[in-house]
């Protein structure tokens, strides 16, 4: 199972696996719905089978007959390679295992990384993209990236730039890991919603689990980016920083060589520059 209510305009921005806060007699039950649907209509492949979820029940709501964007934190917490797979069952080979095979190992989720201004309605960006230092790749952070610095990110397809997924031994960890992994993401020349996105799983909303489809409206407060400083006060600043008394520039040249404002010449005398 993967919880995936974290929208907007009905298309997914936060996905994880396993969905929380499901009983397991409910997801058994969502289990053999998804079956049934495959085995009715006689499909054969790799495929997700969408419900609607709330209180304990669940309606069906449709079927794609495709790998889903978030199939990675599935992958995650199997094992298995769903691409490898789906490519292997069209080529006839059988399943060499079996569903009682299969247990969720700790928890998964990801993020899409988008070109999109979350401060305007999450409206699409475009343009050329100057940085993009995604996350090396370390323990339980997996990163599927299709932009890096230098391309175009057009404006006539999906706004989706990377997608970044953590696996640790539980939720709480995996998020943690997320978190950090978004932290060390740095992209220029685009809107991107990666600050929002790490906003958004610190919330105590999100990190508590069963968030539904109204997130965004309801936590509205608490996703907000920060006020910037004025520019007044960014003046200010950097008026104080040029203007620091010469004792100060004369302290900072004692403690370090590397910092040492005055003019040398070999075998010569120095002086401070007037």
């Amino acid at each position: 199972t993967r919880d995936c209510s974290v929208q907007r305009r009905h298309q997914k921005l936060i996905e994880e696996a396993p969905a929380p806060g499901i009983p397991d007699a409910v997801r058994e039950r969502l289990h053999a719905a998804a079956v049934t649907v495959a085995r009715t209509i006689g499909y054969t492949n790799a495929g997700t089978v969408e419900f609607l979820y709330a209180d304990g029940e669940f309606w069906f709501m449709e079927m794609n007959t495709r790998l889903q964007v978030e199939h990675p934190v599935t992958e995650a917490i199997t094992g298995l390679d769903l691409v490898e797979w789906q490519l292997r069952i069209a080529a006839g080979e059988p399943l060499p295992f079996l569903q009682s095979a299969l247990a969720p190992r700790g928890h998964a989720v990801e993020v899409r990384v988008c070109a999109e201004d979350p401060d305007h309605d999450f409206v699409p960006s475009s343009g050329l993209l100057h940085r993009a230092d995604w996350p090396v790749a370390a323990a339980g952070v997996r990163v599927d990236a299709g932009f890096a610095a230098g391309d175009t990110v057009p404006s006539d397809y999906d706004s989706l730039l990377a997608k970044v997924i953590a696996h640790g031994r539980d939720r709480s960890e995996s998020i943690e890991r997320l978190q950090n992994a978004l932290r060390r993401t740095h992209l220029a020349g685009v809107a991107d919603n990666g600050a929002w996105l790490h906003r958004a799983l610190g919330t105590g909303s999100f990190r508590a689990g069963g968030v539904t489809t109204r997130f965004l409206l309801e936590q509205a407060d608490a996703l907000a980016a920060p006020a910037a400083p004025p520019a007044e006060a960014l003046q200010a600043a950097a008026r104080a920083v040029l203007a620091a008394p010469r004792e100060r520039a004369l302290q900072v040249a004692q403690a370090s060589p590397w910092e040492d404002r005055k003019s040398t010449r070999l075998n010569s005398s120095h002086s401070l520059p007037s």
